[in-house]
């Protein structure tokens, strides 16, 4: 006997001729009838549920529930989360040409298909009418984890928070066919495979940083870095704003800073600087998807522009010149002079005061001519400054053998994993986030004839980038202190947003899975598989990446050509 067509609700599939005060029209029976049909006789979904990048934790695929986005798909969403709802419709609807209007109250007018997103419990049981559950709770899926339920009439996620919403609609987007990234609307059946995810990160701390002192990068590109991360679930974004080629960030309080430290850069070229409006723009962008940016003041070293800027900072007191080349380690802020702690203080004030997110970082690195008992005391001093504003203390692990602030983590950028003295710093209460330079550093050539890059650190292509463990790194560091991981990039060789992207893709998203799957879904042969569907997204995207050999990829993308003004540095 045939039965009732279903509409989804928020505590399952309800037939229609049940929902109170409502009787389906002979048309949207009708309707119902024959997409029912239609999705019978469909292929299946040609993205796979296991196919995510990063690598869920738990995947349960049912073929025989696939999904399909139409024209009169609506998407539900409870308050909390209508942020993420809008944000999910802004990516489907360019390709899809379709209106998936929102709604946070009855079903809309738009037909029975529906996108739930929801804010219930955890712990609720999976939706009964559906073809595929996760059994028991899910409790324990923290700030970031959600539940993705796939079934014909709808998919759903469940999460605790918008961040774990914003991360199961990322999940989504990504189980669509690859055309979805696309900006122009495309024939395709829209089809998500059926079946059910359960995923959490294993890190709470998954970034990449971005280097704007050796280049600077205007606004819009800093916002596409952004959505980058966030397409791939990593979590903070942090901005190397000042060395010695360039102040990138206004401080109102010393305006020379980016005035006249701002006005270089490697090269020879303009620079650049960001307002604090630019500067607040950016953090807003970021944490709408979720992404925590961590601002950068490198002291007491890499400061030649700060000195230009205002020689009273430098030892002597005597203005260098601009610097425009990539040698490391020859400038310094003078750590006697009580003129210096001054500029610190209100520098880190400001830009404590512009940014919402817990993480402060004072660089620390290659302040080769500030030795001993007197880089300790500046480290310690600018340490306090930095707790006085609320901020936790993050800094390159140079800092290690300073006193241990409250909270302090240190950022690994080591090539070697036995580094006694990081050990001690987290046997004395540091945190970690693991940046190996010969792992992760992102500004390192694929190859031996990649056109931009360095190699000081070795090659890193994208096996290798994805090919070890955070949490057993480092010697003598247990899992549990080991905060998170970030890829750097490093732009003294790097110029344009395309070659960002070239650097950045695909090994972003090998460190990405790192950060968030489970150790035991680790596999590159699985991996290898996985991203290669991801080239596709890219170029339907006009994302540049790297046609890495070690991929089997669908199409090959095009690569930067090689430039004249080929520059290397052998460290930070």
């Amino acid at each position: 006997m045939p039965t009732t067509p279903a509409v989804p609700t928020e505590s399952g599939s309800e037939p229609l001729d049940r929902l109170p005060g409502r009787q389906p029209a002979a048309a949207e029976l009708a309707h119902t009838a024959a997409r029912r049909a239609g999705d019978l006789l469909a292929p299946p979904a040609p993205v796979r549920l296991g196919d995510v990048v990063p690598a869920p934790e738990q995947v349960l695929p049912d073929p025989a529930a696939d999904f399909t986005l139409t024209a009169d798909t609506a998407i539900r969403v409870s308050p909390a989360g209508r942020d993420v709802a809008e944000q999910l419709a802004e990516w489907l609807r360019p390709a899809t040409g379709f209106p998936l209007p929102i709604a946070d109250g009855p079903l809309p007018a738009g037909g029975p298909l529906v996108l739930t997103l929801s804010e219930a419990p955890l712990s609720e049981p999976a939706d009964a009418a559906g073809p595929v559950g996760v059994a028991g709770s899910v409790g324990g899926l923290g700030d970031e984890g959600y539940r993705l339920d796939v079934t014909p009439t709808g998919v759903r996620i469940t999460a605790a928070t918008p961040a774990g919403l914003f991360h199961g609609a990322q999940t989504v987007r990504q189980l669509f066919p690859a055309a979805i990234d696309g900006a122009a609307p495309v024939a395709e059946r829209w089809a998500v495979p059926g079946g059910s995810i359960v995923d959490r990160p294993r890190f709470p701390y998954r970034g990449a940083m971005l280097d704007v002192a050796r280049h600077f990068f205007p606004v819009e590109d800093v916002l596409r870095v952004v959505d980058h991360l966030a397409r791939y679930k990593l979590n903070h974004l942090h901005l190397h704003l000042t060395d010695d080629q360039g102040w990138r960030i206004a401080v109102d309080s010393w305006p020379r800073l980016a005035e006249v430290g701002g006005a270089t850069e490697v090269g020879g070229g303009p620079g650049g600087s960001y307002t604090q409006a630019d500067y607040r723009r950016i953090v807003a962008y970021a944490a709408r998807r979720h992404v925590t940016v961590v601002p950068e003041i490198d002291l007491p070293g890499h400061t030649n522009a700060a000195l230009v800027a205002y020689p009273e900072l430098a030892p002597g007191k005597i203005p260098p010149p601009p610097y425009t080349g990539t040698e490391v380690g020859f400038s310094y802020v003078d750590p006697a002079d009580e003129r210096t702690y001054a500029f610190v203080t209100d520098v880190i004030g400001e830009v404590a005061a512009l940014t919402p997110g817990p993480w402060l970082h004072l660089g620390g690195d290659e302040a080769f001519k500030v030795k001993g008992a007197a880089y300790t005391g500046f480290v310690e001093r600018a340490q306090r400054i930095v707790a006085a504003t609320g901020k936790t203390v993050v800094g390159w692990h140079q800092l290690a053998p300073a006193g241990h602030a409250d909270g302090r983590v240190l950022q690994w950028w080591g090539t070697n994993g036995d580094d006694p003295e990081t050990a001690e710093a987290v046997r004395r209460g540091a945190r970690l986030i693991l940046s190996p330079g010969n792992r992760v550093y992102l500004d390192m050539k694929y190859t031996a004839d990649t056109p931009i890059g360095h190699d000081w650190a070795g090659l890193i292509d994208v096996h290798r980038a994805y090919d070890w463990d955070p949490g057993t790194h480092l010697t003598g560091v247990p899992a549990e202190a080991v905060l998170g991981v970030e890829a750097p990039l490093w732009t003294e060789s790097v110029t344009t947003l395309a070659e960002v992207e070239f650097m950045l893709f695909p090994r972003l998203p090998a460190v990405a899975e790192l950060g968030w799957s489970p150790r035991s879904t680790h596999d590159w042969a699985g991996f290898r598989e996985r991203l290669a569907g991801h080239g596709p997204r890219w170029t339907a995207a006009g994302i540049t990446y790297h046609p890495s050999p070690d991929v089997p990829w669908p199409a090959a993308p095009t690569v930067p050509t090689q430039r004249t003004d080929d520059t290397t540095a052998d460290t930070h």
